[in-house]
């Protein structure tokens, strides 16, 4: 071949287009923690007054999509949300129709519990301030977890309850455990670490939030002892607990499973996103559609929306979103990331 040839070759191989790379599949993001409240005021004042949470918006919000979204007929709530370092929690009081209250004799080892894990800069500080706002106790007291556990071992936790019976856990990480983010800042409240779930198996539980939601397990444990107990109010409690992450620092979910006892009561089979015991928590992932379609083919979840819901004129952060429930009755609201930020700032309770 001669030159001219080859260099004419290579000039043909030049102008060609490269090859397409194959998009990277989006990966989800756990957005935000909600609970259903019976008072809206009451609820905004406790977790800001009490807990330093801020306002970022307070919307009140009817119609068709809304309806297909909850499954509640004739809903209409005010949600707020409110921000605590960079998590987000969501309230939502519906006005109508009213659910059911909090069942009285609910305890940690039921399926239907819930909490958020508030991680702590001082833990003696976070009790007494605690004990001050006399909130309801759910642990005995702090419990320090025993260093023999090495995934767990130096962990400060403390139960407690909100104004309408929702359990929340202060935690205090030692050096070495937990993100680095919560050893920086001054304040005594710091962020959200995760939300934990009781559920009856761990494995079956893994099918859906790390095999269809696409979480990724960030660490696992067993914890037992007398400080386990007492943090649970359990007695005898020994748990296996797997944590799932969709990014390190990222908002996390903690799957409880309770190996002793075995007695905790199962999820009322009707509960309803209007019942003060229903929580949800809201994952953006890039196919909420195609998880619907996987309804009919028996998944691990069960159908709450009949369809994608188009909320995105809301103003609660997404724009179209599907209610599931877990095989143990957990609420997760799937959802499409709203095209443009919304950029909600915090507002204050006088600007309601």
């Amino acid at each position: 071949m001669s030159a001219r040839v080859l260099i004419a070759a290579l000039l043909v191989v030049c102008a060609l287009p490269a090859p397409s790379r194959a998009a990277e599949p989006l990966r989800p993001v756990v957005d935000s923690v909600g609970m259903t409240v019976s008072d809206m005021d009451r609820a905004v004042a406790f977790y800001t007054s009490v807990l330093t949470f801020e306002k970022l918006s307070d919307d009140e919000i009817q119609g068709r999509e809304y309806e297909l979204l909850t499954g509640v007929f004739g809903a209409r709530s005010r949600i707020v949300r409110l921000r605590l370092g960079s998590e987000t929690i969501e309230l939502t009081e519906f006005l109508a129709p009213r659910g059911r209250p909090m069942p009285a004799d609910m305890r940690s080892n039921d399926l239907a519990f819930q909490h958020v894990a508030i991680v702590v800069s001082d833990m003696e500080a976070a009790y007494q301030r605690l004990r001050r706002f006399n909130v309801t106790h759910a642990s005995t007291g702090p419990q320090r977890l025993p260093d023999w556990n090495p995934n767990a071992g130096g962990i400060r936790a403390f139960y407690f309850r909100d104004p309408d019976g929702h359990f929340l856990e202060v935690i205090q990480f030692p050096p070495g455990k937990g993100d680095d983010r919560w050893r920086r800042g001054d304040r005594l409240f710091l962020g959200v670490d995760h939300t934990a779930i009781v559920v009856s198996d761990t494995d079956r539980a893994l099918q859906l939030y790390r095999d269809v939601l696409g979480l990724t397990v960030a660490g696992t444990s067993e914890n037992f002892d007398v400080e386990q107990e007492h943090l649970n109010n359990v007695f005898g409690a020994r748990l296996r607990i797997t944590t799932l992450r969709a990014s390190p620092s990222g908002l996390g979910i903690e799957l409880l499973e309770y190996l002793a006892p075995r007695d905790g009561k199962p999820p009322p089979p009707d509960l309803s996103a209007n019942d003060i015991a229903h929580w949800q928590t809201t994952i953006f992932v890039a196919n909420a559609r195609d998880l619907l379609g996987r309804a009919a083919s028996r998944p691990p979840f069960t159908l709450v929306s009949p369809r994608l819901a188009d909320v995105s004129a809301a103003g609660i952060g997404v724009a179209t979103a599907a209610l599931f429930r877990d095989l143990d009755g957990h609420g997760l609201r799937v959802a499409v990331k709203p095209a443009t930020d919304t950029g909600i700032q915090p507002v204050t309770r006088d600007e309601r």
